[in-house]
């Protein structure tokens, strides 16, 4: 099931995206117009969606829709995509996200169908629940919880006190600590030296079966796509995840463990307590990264590693005894 929480306030025509950019456009019609502003890995035709220089890749792109780059990408770029070109894509992401998005106003909210909950369903009466949500059966939300209009609950979960819970999907048999919050805006900017733009995050939280998070853990939604928990991961108190991150199945997560945006992690991952791993990073299956740890660059699969920056865990050892034994 889909659910919407955002307004698309597209088609946008290119007449109105010139009047908020100075660009360039390549192969790009006055007539044009764009349904949706997406990941790259979603663009499609009447899409538009943009590449960074720093994270800059022409591979298994789609062809049919439209990019906002920069002029060093454009000369190397290989496809045959319409581009947008302009000096700073940071900036043109974060006017133009804003250009086709917005949050639902109150009387918008206030219009949408009242909540639907399930039977045998134990909620409290300090907790809000807002309209166009479903929550299921067997649902437990204890005090002081907020769950935001149009989210979803699966059967059998349960939600400790003070929780916020907004732009999020949550499946069957989860449950959640207290004083947690999930689906607010991540941390995404262009920086101005007059005034930080904010990049309108249009993605959502998704929690498969399964999922345990401790207490005061943050997982943001995603900023074009979802930031996604896979089934049976485990997350201990104080952990942070960032836009757009996708945890694979049954890892598990110390305290004070924080991943940056957009990371991959695959299945079976565990990390000690305060972990750190950065953005854009791709993390294999089966590994183990060690309590203090700086993950910096991708891990492939079946590693251990520790310390900062992380390497492999055996050097690492023979390091420190060569040091300081």
């Amino acid at each position: 099931m889909k659910s919407s929480f955002f307004k698309n306030l597209g088609p946008i025509s290119i007449t109105k995206i010139k009047e908020n950019l100075d660009c360039t456009l390549i192969n790009i019609g006055e007539d044009t117009s764009f349904n949706e502003f997406t990941s790259i890995k979603n663009l499609d035709d009447k899409n538009l969606s943009f590449l960074m220089d720093s994270y800059f890749s022409d591979e298994n792109i789609n062809n049919n829709g439209a990019i906002i780059c920069s002029k060093s990408v454009y000369g190397k770029f290989k496809n045959t995509n319409p581009l947008i070109v302009v000096d700073d894509v940071h900036s043109a992401v974060a006017k133009l996200s804003n250009i086709f998005y917005r949050s639902l106003k109150y009387n918008e909210i206030q219009n949408l169908e009242k909540p639907k909950i399930g039977d045998n369903c134990n909620i409290s009466r300090s907790a809000t629940i807002e309209n166009g949500s479903i929550i299921g059966k067997n649902v437990s939300i204890n005090a002081g919880c907020y769950v935001g209009y149009n989210c979803i609950i699966g059967d059998n979960t349960s939600i400790d006190c003070n929780t916020v819970i907004t732009n999020s999907i949550i499946a069957e048999n989860v449950q959640i600590g207290r004083n947690s919050s999930f689906g607010q805006q991540g941390f995404g900017f262009a920086i101005n030296k007059n005034k930080n733009i904010k990049i309108f995050h249009s993605g959502r939280v998704i929690l498969q079966a399964g999922v345990n998070i401790g207490s005061n853990c943050t997982i943001d939604r995603g900023s074009f796509g979802d930031t996604v928990i896979g089934q049976n991961t485990y997350f201990d108190n104080l952990c942070h995840i960032a836009h757009n991150v996708i945890v694979g199945n049954n890892c598990i997560f110390a305290a004070m463990t924080g991943i940056a945006g957009s990371t991959y992690i695959g299945n079976n991952v565990m990390t000690g307590g305060q972990a750190g791993i950065a953005g854009h990073l791709n993390i294999g299956n089966n590994v183990q990264i060690a309590a203090q740890s700086g993950v910096l660059k991708d891990i492939g699969n079946d590693s251990s590693v520790m310390g900062h920056p992380a390497i492999d865990k055996f050097k690492y050892i023979r390091k420190f005894k060569k040091y300081y034994a």
